[in-house]
């Protein structure tokens, strides 16, 4: 079956276990375009080939071409729902502070931890005949809580049928940012707080031992005493919102030409500890979260981002809802501190 010729209905948003450009492509399998003009495409943007209708560029169709026939019409929820990912991975920061992803076709998940003793810690050695040192690992007491973050798109299809799909693009991908800030949002307060398993970060507090220094400060003194509180693990993340993130870029370390250079160039910030900053409004002014991002969080997201595809396919968009459900896991609650400043 050519891509050209393919029937499509509403029925393939509805396969279990398969997104509708998976359903795509398995009828019509991308490696059958290799060494043609074709090659690199994937089977949803062969369909807008096949109905001519352009996402982006100057000459950008408009909405109402994916509604000139029935088949193309069954394209618009996808159209939709890519432009809403898009959004959702410009600028997202989640990759930087979670160790894994797990996607799952529930509700309910129950994840599995580890707490290691001191004693399990230590390296020691091994006598022949002597017991194996273990390291348990268990399921968590308590299910992790997975939130559904959406927006509702209030737009007539009379309101936007005309309009350019470049620039509606760029308001499915505000949707998609405002999703992700949500579920960023969560994450913060699962690294803070936990994941229900009595598994809260580790307060640390300028002015009090082993921080030292004065409260309401921020030295390079402090800074390596936080560093020094995450054996075993490696501090090589730091978040934190914008207030303190100008005072981390006030000490003196920090302003070394080297550092100045980087960011410069890449626009990319470190600290002298070899930690990567990352900035976010989500973290309260005062504190600044430590984390060894291999270890800190796990997340947990069930299924990819939904729209309402039968009121978009019928026209009915004043109140399409478009969602993304995810939560967040304490993996290794030791590998999260924070320094109150």
């Amino acid at each position: 079956m050519g891509y050209d010729n393919m029937r499509l209905e509403k029925g393939m948003y509805r396969e279990e276990g398969k997104s509708f450009s998976q359903v795509l492509e398995s009828l019509d399998p991308s490696e059958h375009y290799r060494g043609t003009a074709l090659e690199g495409t994937d089977a949803f943007q062969r369909q807008l080939k096949r109905f001519d209708i352009r996402v982006k560029g100057a000459g950008s169709s408009s909405v109402e071409k994916f509604f000139r026939t029935m088949d193309s019409a069954v394209l618009f929820p996808e159209y939709i729902a890519r432009a809403v990912r898009q959004g959702m991975e410009e600028g997202d920061i989640l990759p930087g502070i979670t160790a894994t992803t797990t996607v799952i076709d529930a509700m309910d998940y129950r994840s599995i931890y580890s707490v290691p003793t001191n004693d399990d810690k230590a390296l020691k050695h091994v006598a022949e005949g002597a017991a194996i040192p273990a390291t348990q690992v268990k399921t968590k007491e308590h299910l992790l809580s997975l939130h559904k973050r959406g927006r509702m798109l209030l737009a007539s299809y009379e309101a936007i049928r005309f309009q350019k799909l470049d620039l509606f693009s760029v308001m499915l991908r505000q949707i998609g940012s405002y999703i992700q800030k949500m579920h960023l949002q969560d994450a913060v307060e699962v690294l803070l707080n936990g994941d229900g398993n009595s598994n809260p970060a580790q307060v640390l507090t300028a002015g009090e031992a082993p921080i030292g220094g004065e409260s309401g400060k921020l030295t390079y003194e402090q800074l390596v005493n936080f560093w020094g509180q995450f054996t075993p693990y490696e501090m090589n993340t730091m978040l934190c919102g914008t207030n303190s993130m100008t005072k981390l870029l006030k000490v003196p370390e920090l302003q070394n030409p080297l550092t100045g250079l980087n960011f410069q160039g890449t626009g990319k910030l470190a600290s002298p500890l070899g930690a990567q900053l990352l900035r976010s409004d989500c973290v309260a002014d005062g504190k600044i979260i430590g984390l060894d991002r291999r270890y800190a969080l796990e997340l947990v997201q069930a299924g990819d981002v939904m729209v309402e595809y039968d009121k978009l396919i019928d026209r009915q968009m004043e109140r399409a809802v478009i969602s993304s459900i995810a939560g967040f896991g304490k993996i290794c609650a030791d590998a999260v501190k924070v320094l109150v400043l």
